[in-house]
């Protein structure tokens, strides 16, 4: 045997005896029995254990092989998804068996059986006068089960309020969210007695539509809602006190958009409206003003440098504010921004 020959048996031997386990001298130290380690780092978790390959995952049978040498690593493994594909969003929905997620803006979570109001059945055709006596009849049951107690129906009465409100000021889905959760913690805490379902609702989407970030003026709410303004502001000093809520003073730069968009004003008037108001802030004549009659003053004064037709009377039309407060307005946001111009 030649020495080359040696050395290839030599490392075959030790190869041999160096396998699953361990040397000899490990196994006679275990008594023979094979030991795992105790722990595994995640770079064993992600390599072959033979060639040190990248493992990757065969959905279709179930197993996780090696990229490089093809060894299955593990096999039988469970298939968590679902048992179809889809291509596309619309088939996706069609073949999902899942309800929607849970949500606030219901008073039973969403998580209660709803039956449609369509006179048809699963192949689109019409029912007959029978059926549709029945389907009524269980329609009209399943509204009185979705609602056990007194409490159930003050929030489905109270969240459907918060929902037509919010539809009609144009509010977006997380201020509705955090309204319902502010009139869920209000019921809660017993704060509806002595006051109106309607009016804590109110109070509730005032406050939220705050906290987000998109305020409206209590006459926009007073428009939409059932209560008159001076319910509306006692309630809604009532809520925050008890439920401890921190409400900001609304910023006048918010309600720039809004106003800008329904006057058509381009962009560049938006812009410097922005800027007017943040130089009135910074010289302290925003203090202690409406922030929607400073928002208006100062969209027009923007109009007004940018040289773009719009007059007092349609401002206040838009923002629902007198033309006296827009003069006195104009005028003290022009001496912050523009003092050359007065």
């Amino acid at each position: 045997m030649t020495e080359t020959e040696t050395r290839e048996f030599t490392s075959s031997s030790e190869r041999d005896r160096t396998g699953r386990g361990g040397t000899e001298t490990e196994r006679e130290r275990t008594g023979g029995r094979v030991t795992e380690p105790e722990t595994e780092t995640a770079d064993e978790t992600t390599r072959c254990p033979e060639c040190r390959g990248r493992l990757a995952s065969d959905t279709e049978h179930g197993e996780t092989v090696c990229v490089d040498c093809g060894l299955v690593v593990e096999e039988e493994s469970v298939d968590r998804g679902p048992e179809w594909r889809a291509f596309d969003a619309g088939e996706r929905d069609s073949k999902s068996r899942v309800g929607a997620p849970t949500t606030n803006m219901m008073h039973d979570n969403g998580l209660s059986t709803n039956i449609g109001w369509s006179d048809r059945d699963s192949y689109g055709k019409a029912l007959s006068p029978e059926k549709r006596r029945q389907m009524q009849r269980l329609r009209t049951w399943n509204e009185r089960f979705r609602t056990r107690d007194s409490k159930e129906r003050n929030l489905k009465q109270a969240l459907g309020e918060i929902d037509r409100m919010a539809s009609a000021l144009g509010l977006p889905e997380t201020v509705r969210e955090t309204a319902s959760v502010i009139y869920r913690r209000a019921l809660d805490e017993n704060l509806l007695p002595g006051r109106s379902i309607e009016g804590v609702a109110t109070a509730a989407l005032y406050a939220a539509a705050r906290q987000v970030g998109t305020p409206r003026s209590l006459d926009e709410f007073t428009a939409v809602a059932r209560v008159d303004k001076t319910e509306l502001t006692r309630t809604y000093r009532y809520v925050i006190r008890e439920l401890k809520l921190e409400v900001k003073p609304a910023d006048p730069e918010s309600y720039v958009p809004r106003f800008a968009s329904r006057l058509g004003c381009s962009e560049e008037v938006e812009r410097t409206a922005r800027e007017l108001l943040r130089a009135a802030a910074d010289d302290g004549v925003t203090s202690g003003k409406s922030p929607v009659g400073l928002a208006a003053a100062a969209v027009y004064a923007a109009a007004l440098l940018a040289n773009e037709k719009v007059t007092q009377s349609q401002v206040s039309a838009v923002a629902d504010i007198s033309e006296v407060t827009i003069r006195n307005r104009y005028k003290e946001l022009l001496e912050a921004g523009h003092p050359d111009l007065v």
